[in-house]
């Protein structure tokens, strides 16, 4: 048992609750049993700490006390079970690609990935957004972090270098509406902007075409509530 937390082990886990150590050891937290199980499915977990007494003979597995579960945590209360995982490696480009362009709230990423996760958008590319492997964005996932391949980038880049897709940009003044744009094409990529100004002008500018949402009588979306919208549109009709 790890009572201390000044374990050597416990402090390389406990920075991981800062990016720049993140990026470094290629690793992060989950915390709670949800999570670790999906991280234990897709085989990412490299070692589990837990207030209970439970054993896993092919993962390295600490029982640890209250208090050293509380240093632990990233939620500020002891969900009694947290594992440092690998990031899941990078997979070839999907068919259908979700572009962020400055998202900042880690609760609308997180949903983001999942709803992209369900419809499809296996391969998602951000650029100057919140950390994907923030512990409310992994929160927010629900587990479906492990089930697509997040990179960063830029997104004028991706644009430029991969012609073979559609890119469908997002502009509430000048779009057209979803339901009158010709969606065909088998290679989609959407781009949605950061909460406060949208995509920016550069990118709709290199976009194929620019959609809009059709509203009865509000000016704007929650962009994760717009992203789920125009997912479940593109995939509907790309089956």
């Amino acid at each position: 048992m790890i009572e201390s937390v000044s374990n050597l082990k416990v402090k390389e886990a406990c920075k991981l609750h800062q990016k720049k150590y993140r990026s470094l050891t290629n690793s992060f937290l989950v915390e709670g049993e949800h999570l670790v199980e999906e991280a234990i499915r897709f085989g990412q977990v490299i070692r589990i700490f837990t207030t209970e007494d439970i054993r896993n003979d092919s993962i390295e597995t600490w029982i640890v006390t209250p208090e050293v579960m509380k240093k632990l945590s990233q939620l500020g209360e002891s969900k009694g079970i947290v594992a440092v995982c690998e990031k899941p490696k990078n997979k070839p480009l999907s068919n259908q690609v979700l572009l962020l362009d400055r998202i900042q709230d880690p609760g609308n990423l997180g949903t983001l990935i999942r709803t992209a996760a369900a419809f499809g958008f296996s391969t998602i590319i951000a650029e100057d957004s919140v950390d994907y492997y923030n512990e409310k964005v992994v929160r927010s996932t629900q587990g479906t972090l492990f089930q697509v391949d997040l990179l960063e980038g830029s997104l004028s880049a991706f644009i430029r270098e991969h012609h073979e897709y559609l890119i469908i940009g997002t502009d509430v003044a000048k779009g057209t509406r979803l339901n009158q744009a010709l969606i065909q094409e088998s290679k989609v990529a959407i781009i949605l902007g950061n909460e406060g100004s949208g995509v920016q002008e550069s990118l709709r500018d290199l976009a194929n075409l620019n959609v809009t949402i059709p509203m009865k009588s509000t000016e704007s979306l929650n962009v994760a509530i717009a992203g789920g919208i125009l997912m479940y549109e593109i995939s509907r009709r790309n089956i």
